[in-house]
């Protein structure tokens, strides 16, 4: 799941930029989370959202803690966040670049700007793919879209959201079902570098979709709960945190 916020002071500009980043998302089968914020003390008031976000969208003029501030902020944690800057002014360029923006978009170009401006931060988040021979056939899947994978009964089951974003009462007949007869082991080998988590002998899980841990349990965005084992818990967590960069 592309995690992604928009931080803008004016409500006209936040659902402009909302409404063709999910338009773009969809249009190329993402799957993805928009948040809305109004200002820059917003975005900073939950400390996780300095490297939560995938990609975050950012109006530099805003009342009291400007768009730039607030980039200082997220870049203070060492973030790889994708930062657009969006504004009607453009004497500010030049410092917002400051803060290794992917773009600088003004907003009488939204329409034309954003789409281009995805295209260069999904190139540059280079989001993968990957290749199994289901029992169905052959299937390419972005290894973002794969929640997890289950083994059960001699085979390894795939849950994958297909596009939009994950509803917070999604289970699992909320997601396609790839299934395939080869070992877990053996696909947490093929997944090892694009963050997923052995969580449990039976479970793989996408760590991009577990939105926090607690009560011997993973609690995924989409509202799925997986069990972790009492003996596991431990590594499992600072897995978990070291990958969040959360400390």
């Amino acid at each position: 799941m592309i995690q992604t916020a928009v931080c803008d002071d004016e409500p006209f500009y936040r659902e402009k930029i909302s409404s063709l980043v999910k338009q773009y998302f969809e249009k190329h089968d993402l799957d993805y989370a928009i948040h809305l914020y109004p200002s820059g003390e917003a975005f900073l008031a939950r400390h996780e959202n300095t490297v939560k976000y995938d990609v975050v969208f950012m109006d530099i003029s805003m009342q009291a803690l400007d768009g730039i501030q607030t980039a200082a902020r997220i870049r203070a944690y060492h973030s790889d966040t994708q930062l657009v800057f969006v504004t009607a002014f453009i004497d500010y360029a030049l410092e917002g670049y400051k803060f290794n923006a992917v773009r600088y978009i003004m907003k009488d170009t939204l329409d034309s700007a954003i789409p281009e401006c995805m295209d260069a931060i999904l190139q540059k988040m280079r989001l993968a793919q990957v290749t199994f021979p289901f029992m169905d056939g052959e299937a390419t899947l972005y290894t973002d879209n794969i929640l997890y994978i289950e083994s059960r009964k001699h085979k390894s089951f795939f849950y994958y959201m297909q596009s939009g974003a994950a509803s917070p009462t999604a289970s699992r007949s909320g997601a396609a079902t790839y299934q395939i007869y080869e070992k877990l082991d053996s696909i947490e080998q093929k997944l090892s570098d694009h963050g997923f988590l052995r969580i449990h002998k039976s479970y793989l899980v996408n760590m991009k979709h577990i939105r926090r841990l607690g009560n011997y349990t993973a609690f995924l965005d989409t509202g799925a709960e997986l069990p972790i084992p009492r003996l596991r818990y431990q590594t499992v967590k600072e897995q978990f945190v070291a990958y969040k960069g959360i400390l």
